[in-house]
């Protein structure tokens, strides 16, 4: 898996290099890098409190003959997971995972300026960390191992704010769960089952994007003798 990973890797970065005249004709190339805001629904811990890293090259593939359209393929290192630490309660908690991320995308693109697109994503989880404490542990029964892959649904909005450079909001939620936990919660009444969750991870990235070989926004010139 990770062979295949690098091998994929090794393309995008080697797309991204050849001839601009070449690309600009078949293949755009970028790369992006910002943060992701993350929680994991079913572990009962609210609010995007964990920040991870979220960076990679892409190749995006025009569509059509107005160009509007594209389909765009990424290789990312993301890194997800949840963050409780809280003076209110004695349950301290902290969950890492870092994934080798391969998101598919259609788009559509409006003036050159906005756009929009939807679309899957695969990950594989290369790295995790779980820190808790005792109290946590008693609270928490592990009913199933972490699942080492995360298949995904996405949509992002991007918005062009100079030259080749765009700014993408998107938003990611696990459609394959991660694991199952059961949960004593011992302050509903009455105590008799844990409570089962499925969990999942939910992510909030905020990011940059640099299109290197973007043709720039064509200025329409005024037509001289045109009446109001």
């Amino acid at each position: 898996m990770f062979k295949r990973l690098s091998l994929l890797s090794l393309l995008l970065v080697s797309g991204i290099f050849i001839s601009e005249r070449v690309m600009a004709q078949r293949i755009l190339g970028g790369i992006s890098a910002g943060i992701n805001l993350t929680q994991v629904d079913g572990d009962d811990l609210y609010g995007f409190n964990k920040v991870g890293f979220n960076a990679g090259p892409m190749v995006i593939v025009p569509l059509g003959k107005s160009r509007n359209w594209s389909a765009s393929m990424e290789l990312l290192y993301s890194q997800k997971g949840s963050s409780h630490w809280s003076s209110v309660d004695s349950a301290k908690y902290q969950l890492k995972l870092d994934y080798a991320e391969v998101p598919l995308i259609i788009h559509y693109t409006d003036k050159k300026l906005i756009s929009g697109g939807i679309g899957f994503s695969y990950g594989r989880l290369i790295n995790y960390r779980e820190t808790k404490n005792k109290f946590y542990d008693s609270l928490y029964k592990y009913q199933t191992a972490l699942s080492y892959d995360d298949i995904s649904i996405l949509g992002d909005v991007q918005i062009r704010i100079w030259s080749k450079l765009w700014v993408d909001l998107r938003y990611q939620y696990t459609m394959k769960s991660l694991r199952t936990v059961s949960v004593d919660k011992f302050w509903l009444a009455p105590r008799n089952e844990p409570v089962v969750r499925k969990q999942y991870n939910n992510v909030i990235s905020l990011r940059l994007t640099w299109i290197f070989n973007q043709p720039k926004i064509e200025k329409h010139p005024t037509k001289q003798g045109s009446s109001e």
